[in-house]
């Protein structure tokens, strides 16, 4: 940086400092530039100035300027290297063209600046420079009331000035290269992950569900049977109807049977069909699922809720491919394609003899396990958005998640999974009195969920032992025979639940909090519960978190 000599100006060290203040009180570099620019003009009495950077294919262009007409900047463009700017831009120091009426090579550039109408008018320049890499220039055009006016002291100041400016576009630049380098960071993984696998009206960008769709997908051009496992609520039947959809077979019917809803003799007549007078109100023949599905697909949801007698007769259907109707001695034969589903652990039950294992090895040809919701919570956003894009198509609205009310639905536990989310979007979206819907629009969040107690009860009664002396509502499960808990000094340590287990719902929290140091993830995971469930529990007993 050159030499700065006080004694030319004593208001120079000023001016200096006002310019470096201002190019350091903001990120956005152009603005910076901008005012100090006008800031040095307005100071220095310049009658018009701008500063052009380097571009990438060469040029020079006009970054800011004051003084000159309205969109000047973006009509003019500079070579480097040629002309009084382009020259400025590759040396070494300020440059002076006293009178620039006089000088042929500048009548373009006077005629960019709009013209002069006095002729004693004088151009300044100095390179923007760092560390001999040009960046730019600095350019003012002043004039001079008579021949003996000099700008010794102006072109001096001007090289002081470029110094920080040069370090401003150059922070600038690197700031904006950091940021293409981050963006494309982060595409990468966006497209590495793009789902590979897609189901209509089935939402699963998760790897989990990605899985499951690979799965669909190669299964569907076969005919074998397929078993549907997972938790009430997960989306078993919109599985079975991809399967089918994706088949051969989705030009034929789709029969769907609900195993639960029906009892063993309505079942029976339900899939297998009747005869004219095979009992009371059978006052004709009657086709059964079993051949309205010919050549199609079957699905028998719950199908682990059928009587053991049923299942007998059934496995003879999936084995023989025929049956006879209720009241009839004909074998009619069929050609089906049969997906079934079950929320039931079918293992145990046969262990228990509740299921027929002939039955289970017959249907448990391709076991497709749908995961409940609450791990696969990275599609929790995309399947709230699809279920409000749809309420807003069905009821003219046009509501939209705020970030926390969007976080509210991605922490939440969802025992009742896709069946409970989209209730819970319905819900509030009915309810809504504006176009946000924010995080208090939930019930969760004001301790109305009863979903939410629901699920603290079905805990408990999960783990309670065989005494009661609780009472039956609780949102704090008991303890089971022993539990591992963590020590305060980091240890683990074994609690009998016959030695030292509080009784109370509020003495067991306050238990559990004291034992992990006031942390409530600690807590949560000795009691057995979510830290968004102790939480509630803590409000719910007015519980006060003690802080160290």
């Amino acid at each position: 940086m050159p030499q700065f000599h006080a004694n030319e100006n004593p208001n120079d060290f000023g001016l200096v400092y006002e310019v470096i203040k201002m190019l350091v009180s903001s990120r956005n570099t152009e603005q910076t530039l901008d005012r100090s620019l006008r800031h040095l003009s307005y100071t220095l009495g310049w009658r018009s100035a701008f500063i052009a950077v380097a571009e990438p294919d060469g040029h020079l262009a006009s970054l800011c300027y004051t003084g000159l007409p309205e969109g000047w900047g973006e009509r003019v463009r500079f070579l480097s290297g040629e002309g009084i700017v382009g020259r400025i831009h590759t040396s070494d120091s300020p440059m002076l063209v006293s009178e620039v009426h006089d000088e042929p090579v500048f009548k373009d550039i006077v005629r960019r600046a709009g013209g002069f109408d006095g002729k004693h008018v004088a151009l300044l320049g100095t390179p923007i420079r760092h560390e001999g890499r040009p960046l730019g220039v600095l350019i003012a055009f002043c004039e001079r009331p008579d021949e003996k006016h000099g700008f010794a002291s102006e072109l001096q100041l001007m090289e002081v000035v470029a110094a920080p400016m040069a370090q401003a576009l150059l922070l600038d630049r690197d700031a904006k290269r950091t940021r293409e380098v981050s963006q494309q960071e982060l595409s990468r993984p966006q497209i590495a992950t793009l789902p590979l696998y897609q189901i209509d009206n089935v939402v699963g960008g998760s790897a989990s569900m990605q899985r499951i769709f690979a799965q669909v997908h190669k299964v569907a051009s076969a005919k074998t049977t397929v078993l549907l496992r997972g938790e009430s609520g997960t989306g078993k039947e919109l599985i079975a109807r991809a399967i089918y959809r994706l088949s051969p077979r989705k030009e034929q019917p789709f029969i769907s049977v609900n195993c639960a809803a029906l009892t063993e003799t309505l079942l029976e007549s339900e899939l297998f069909g009747h005869e004219k007078g095979a009992f009371t109100g059978a006052q004709s023949q009657r086709k059964g699922r079993f051949e309205l599905a010919h050549g199609g697909t079957l699905f028998l949801d719950e199908i682990g809720d059928i009587s053991p007698s049923f299942q007998a007769k059934l496995l003879r259907v999936l084995q023989e491919r025929e049956f006879e109707r209720v009241g009839g001695t004909t074998p009619v034969r069929t050609d089906v394609r049969l997906i079934v589903a079950t929320n039931r652990n079918l293992e145990s039950m046969v262990k228990g003899g509740e299921f027929r294992s002939d039955l289970y090895y017959r249907i448990n040809v391709v076991n497709i396990v749908l995961p409940p919701l609450r791990e696969r919570r990275e599609d929790i956003p995309a399947m709230a958005q699809y279920f409000l894009d749809h309420f807003n198509r069905e009821n003219g609205r046009s509501l939209h998640f705020s970030d926390e009310a969007m976080q509210v639905l991605s922490s939440c536990y969802w025992p009742g999974n896709v069946r409970e989310l989209e209730n819970c979007v319905e819900r509030t979206a009915t309810m809504s009195c504006d176009n946000t819907i924010d995080r208090f629009s939930f019930l969760c969040e004001m301790d109305q969920c009863l979903t939410q107690e629901l699920h603290h009860i079905e805990r408990e009664d999960a783990v309670r032992p065989a005494r009661t002396s609780d009472c039956t509502a609780s949102e704090v499960p008991n303890f089971p025979t022993r539990v591992a808990a963590g020590g305060l000094n980091g240890g683990v340590s074994e609690v009998s639940s016959v030695g030292d287990r509080p009784e109370g719902k509020r003495e067991r929290l306050v238990w559990a909090m004291e034992r992990s140091g006031w942390v409530q993830a600690k807590a949560a995971r000795l009691l057995g519960i979510t830290p968004r469930q102790i939480g509630y529990a803590l409000r719910k007993h007015g519980i006060t978190i003690r802080r160290f």
